[in-house]
């Protein structure tokens, strides 16, 4: 940060995938000449477009985005990277005097840039599952070794035998790259260096879920299935871990002829369902956001939104 004394505004906007938040931040950018931080841990590798639902060229030409197509999809970036990457975008931003929109469905991503802070809730599930099956495989020793390596901190004050609080540093370190010493620290002081103002989108499940199905479809009418083919050809294995998120982990298990192209769909809408219920629990439990229902007034968001950012 900048030694002045004056806090970058960020004007967050939260919600389940496919409600509409991208949406809603490119009209408000277009409008308000705003630039949009995405906070969304697929779209910052390239190549990944159609099946992220990523800005078009054309909306990147109508508003300035940024932490899209950071690195490819072969290349480590965790919420580490996209913080440290994306307050010095805000930094320049800010010193330009521009209104900056936050958007993105990682909420590891957004509550590390606000606060520093990640929840249990946050974590990313297959860590755990991973960490698991090494233990099954190599014994709590080994796993206790891995925790030395990556934090040696939380490794000199926990015993092998604390398998729970092991786990729990492994996870908070390969979720996030960020060591649980560290945020332990983190919790001990922590303050925003943003003023910040949430606004959250939400609409009745059955609507909600009926959005994502029609995303899928779209998705797949756009080209979804040639894009998964090209990311292959370039050489981008399945093993990499965009390609086991979901839509990109069904259709190429419908290439690998695992799942018939129907049943790879139907994955695709189900398993997105699902991860849209997570995030809608995790929300509920989050403090300080205003609530739009999908029939929200736009004009009503963006005066909140210019008034937010006057002087």
């Amino acid at each position: 940060m900048s030694n002045n004394t004056k806090k970058p505004k960020l004007f967050v906007i939260l919600g389940p995938t496919a409600i509409g938040k991208s949406t809603l931040a490119q009209k408000l950018a277009e409008r308000n000449n705003a630039s949009i931080i995405n906070a969304d841990s697929l779209q910052v590798y390239k190549y990944l477009d159609i099946g992220t639902s990523k800005p078009t060229e054309e909306e990147r030409k109508r508003a300035e985005h940024y932490m899209l197509d950071v690195v490819n999809p072969d290349q480590e970036f965790n919420a580490a990277n996209f913080k440290k990457l994306a307050e010095k975008k805000i930094e320049n931003l800010s010193e330009k005097n521009k209104k900056i929109i936050v958007v993105g469905g990682t909420f590891l991503y957004v509550r590390i840039l606000l606060s520093g802070i990640i929840e249990e809730s946050e974590l990313d599930e297959s860590v755990r599952a991973d960490i698991e099956n090494i233990k099954m495989e190599k014994g709590l020793s080994y796993i206790y070794r891995m925790l030395k390596k990556v934090d040696l901190e939380s490794y000199n004050k926990l015993n092998e035998n604390d398998y729970i609080r092991i786990q729990r540093a492994l996870e908070v370190y390969f979720s996030s790259g960020i060591k649980m010493s560290e945020l332990q620290k983190r919790h001990s002081f922590s303050t925003s260096n943003y003023e910040v103002l949430k606004i959250g989108l939400q609409m009745e499940r059955a609507d909600l879920n009926e959005k994502i199905n029609l995303r899928v479809e779209k998705m797949i009418g756009d080209g979804f299935l040639n894009e998964v083919n090209k990311i292959r050809d370039t050489g981008f294995g399945t093993e990499i871990k965009p390609m086991k998120s979901i839509g990109y982990k069904e259709m190429n298990s419908f290439l690998d002829n695992e799942l018939s192209f129907d049943d790879a769909v139907r994955l695709i809408k189900q398993n997105t369902r699902r991860y849209a219920k997570r995030q809608v629990t995790w929300l509920k439990r989050e403090t300080g956001i205003e609530w739009y229902d999908d029939n929200y007034d736009y004009n009503e968001i963006e005066e909140k939104l210019n008034n937010f950012f006057k002087n």
